[in-house]
């Protein structure tokens, strides 16, 4: 193990058989910790090279369950995001997908911090059931053509011990390991097309676009090395993605989406991404594609099959005939402006935060969700303001969290007296041939 951490504190590649001695040692405990961080600060500083870093990531996935979907016919597909505030594509992008006759089996994580998971959103649908067994899902992917549930317990878990050492050891910011992180458990998930949805802004853990594109060309290489088809956008997170934050709430934006009412900036990412799910999976050109997703939004099979994999899954679908009382919270607080002039930009992060002060995220692992808790959006960078214009609804359960969240909602907005310019909401696509900046 000296061998291996000098190697790399010298800037040579790792070969195949000394990334698997590493992994492997590091699993079974054989490898003590003080050596797993050395060699982890020396991937720090000084990166890994294409061949180096997919064999790293394979080896990371082997660690654990690979799941083999075989048994699901037909192209899988999958999709992931790196994390945002109000980003509920998932929900969406999943059942649009399934009306168009491609499978989507996928596994998401919870939310932590000040970013949501898809897991705690569709939990906030009654008797939703986020674990179903191995048959269980495979029959329902072929069936109905899609199931979002939880992550296995299994999978890749030397990614979850090199992460708690990351974390512990100033070596998270490392493009390398955030990649290999992601990619070891997709690849262990067993999709044949992976989609990945690179968060960039004040809202997403990478804060500026060329990192976000390096990140992004890193994780299509490490899948196009692997043998999976492998894309991904470079998406704008420095407002909140939609106008909901909080479980239930971003449940209701997703079937407004489906019945196309939606916001306009989820709308459009929702739609694109199912367009280049089926594009990755051979159902035709891209402009094609979007023109199928477009048209089973419109009919009304979209929204159908979302209701089929809920109610599939233990899901009380009658909610979506009462989303007003869905989505009601004990205590809505409207918060208005105290000036005039311009949203010139947001802080995304602090906004998750105060979402998550209302009760609607977890602060540690061990917090209690309440579902209806959250934020409704009603003014988003760009737009002009007026002293008592509602800027933002708080919904929450205890009156007393509104104070504090509040405070921190309204230091997260700056003001201009200009029309401030209109962000993009994509920055960059990037697949095996390269980036194509938008």
């Amino acid at each position: 193990m000296v061998d291996i951490i000098s190697k790399k504190r010298d800037g040579a590649s790792l070969s195949k058989g000394e990334i698997q001695y590493f992994i492997d040692g590091c699993v079974d405990g054989s490898i003590p910790d003080y050596q797993t961080s050395a060699l982890l600060m020396a991937i720090y500083f000084q990166g890994m090279e294409d061949r180096e870093l997919a064999d790293f990531t394979m080896a990371m996935a082997h660690s654990g369950e690979m799941i083999d979907l075989s048994p699901i016919k037909g192209v899988k597909v999958d999709k992931h995001s790196t994390g945002g505030v109000g980003d509920k594509t998932t929900m969406a992008v999943a059942p649009i997908v399934a009306s168009c006759d491609v499978k989507i089996a996928k596994m998401s994580g919870r939310g932590l911090g000040h970013t949501g998971g898809t897991v705690d959103k569709l939990e906030s649908i009654p008797g939703y059931r986020t674990v179903l067994d191995k048959d269980e899902f495979f029959n329902q992917v072929n069936e109905i053509g899609a199931s979002v549930i939880g992550q296995s317990g299994n999978l890749a878990p030397a990614d979850k011990k090199l992460y708690a050492l990351r974390d512990v050891t100033g070596s998270v910011p490392s493009i390398p390991l955030i990649a290999s992180s992601i990619m070891s458990k997709k690849l262990a998930a067993g999709a044949d097309c992976i989609l990945l949805d690179v968060k960039c802004g004040s809202g997403a853990f990478m804060k500026n676009v060329a990192d976000a594109v390096t990140l992004a060309e890193k994780m299509v290489t490490i899948g196009e090395h692997n043998g999976k088809r492998t894309m991904a956008y470079v998406t704008n997170m420095n407002m909140p993605l939609g106008q909901n934050i909080g479980n239930a709430l971003e449940v209701k934006e997703v079937v407004d989406v489906l019945n196309g009412k939606g916001p306009e900036d989820l709308t459009k990412e929702c739609e694109e991404l199912s367009a280049t799910l089926l594009m990755m999976a051979g159902k035709g050109r891209h402009s094609e594609c979007l023109a199928m997703v477009k048209e089973v939004i419109k009919n009304g099979q979209a929204m159908n099959k979302f209701k089929e994999m809920v109610q599939a899954q233990g899901g009380d679908i009658s909610v979506f005939d009462d989303l007003d009382g869905f989505t009601k919270a004990a205590v809505c607080y409207e918060v208005k402006a105290d000036r005039d002039g311009y949203i010139a930009s947001m802080d995304t992060e602090a906004i998750g935060i105060a979402s998550t002060m209302l009760g609607a995220g977890r602060e540690t692992m061990e917090s209690v969700i309440d579902p209806t808790a959250g934020i409704t959006i009603c003014k988003k960078t760009g737009d002009k303001v007026h002293v008592g214009d509602v800027l933002a609804v708080f919904h929450t359960s205890r009156e007393e969290l509104l104070s504090p969240a509040v405070k921190r909602y309204l230091e997260a907005l700056n003001y201009s007296q200009q029309t401030p310019e209109q962000s993009k909401l994509v920055y960059a696509v990037v697949d095996k041939n390269g980036v194509k900046k938008l």
